[in-house]
């Protein structure tokens, strides 16, 4: 079954120019069976771009599933036109009495600043007591990880000295956990930020399994409540060019920053990236659909708490 999306919402065509299967409302109006229900926190700052990565990723399933986009209140983006955000986008007033099978909340250019500084927090930590009660499921990514496990469970940030940056090897911890169906031993990922959790802190916490790890980049996959909660400190999200496209902006505004580590062919910019994260961002997040949200949200989405 594909996704069922808004009819006009960018990433359709362009996902369409990739083969892969999209359904709009209208199409899918017309089905009687009962789609699985997500929403999208997006508070990437490049809306459009973050829609058609999830969106190419959440496709790849055999599920129907509509989607809803949530915005914060009064935050106007500067990267996205105004117009996207009206059509697609709603605030939390308007949903926070629905109920949603599953929930992604993206990362946020905000890594450098103290949670609490962070413009829009008392608002998210709303929606984060709001998804407990409301969703099946709960995605956190890169800066809504660590967001969401100092709300939940105090687990504290730490600043960087440099970015971490490329696409980074990982290990396999609990092969019998159903997120990890498919998967090899050893997977790559992409990590794009200035932060970090640190093993340490997590391993007070008896409520947080830890699931994947990286030498090179820290920890990767956690997990809480059975599921419920899941907090994944990398992008595999991410399209080939993203990383490349991250580096020739920062670069071009004369900022310090180094070349993506294991991404470029022989670390030459010129040469186009090496994709190594593809097929595991896939089964990542079709098992995540599969066995998390779909095998256990209730048929009656009203009884969800």
């Amino acid at each position: 079954m594909p996704l069922t999306i808004p009819v006009n919402l960018p990433a359709v065509d362009l996902l369409k120019q990739e083969n892969i299967f999209v359904m709009d409302s209208q199409r899918a109006s017309s089905q009687d069976i009962r789609p699985l229900k997500l929403v999208i926190l997006n508070l990437m700052p490049l809306k459009i771009t973050t829609e058609t990565d999830l969106i190419r990723l959440l496709s790849n399933s055999p599920l129907q599933i509509e989607i809803d986009f949530m915005k914060i209140a009064g935050h106007i983006s500067k990267n996205t036109p105004i117009e996207h955000m009206e059509a697609f986008y709603k605030e939390f007033a308007l949903i926070k009495e629905d109920n949603y099978d599953g929930m992604i909340v993206t990362g946020a250019p905000v890594e450098q600043l103290d949670f609490t500084d962070v413009s829009y927090w008392n608002e998210l930590t709303e929606i984060f007591d709001w998804a407990r009660t409301h969703v099946t499921s709960t995605m956190y990514i890169c800066w809504a990880a660590q967001a969401a496990l100092n709300y939940y469970y105090k687990i504290p940030k730490y600043p960087l000295s440099q970015k971490m940056f490329g696409v980074f090897r990982h290990s396999v911890y609990n092969r019998q956990n159903p997120i990890f169906r498919g998967f090899d031993d050893e997977f790559y990922a992409p990590h794009s930020r200035h932060s970090e959790i640190r093993r340490e802190d997590i391993e007070k916490v008896p409520e947080i399994d830890i699931l994947s790890e990286s030498k090179e980049a820290g920890i990767y996959m956690l997990m809480a409540r059975k599921g419920r909660e899941i907090f994944i400190t990398g992008h595999s999200e991410y399209s080939p060019n993203t990383l490349k496209d991250e580096y020739f902006r920062d670069k071009n505004k004369g900022l310090d920053i180094q070349i993506p580590q294991n991404y470029f062919p022989e670390n030459n910019t010129s040469l186009e990236p090496q994709v190594k994260w593809r097929a595991h961002a896939n089964l990542l997040f079709s098992n995540w659909l599969n066995y998390f949200v779909y095998q256990e949200t209730p048929y009656d989405i009203k009884s969800i708490k």
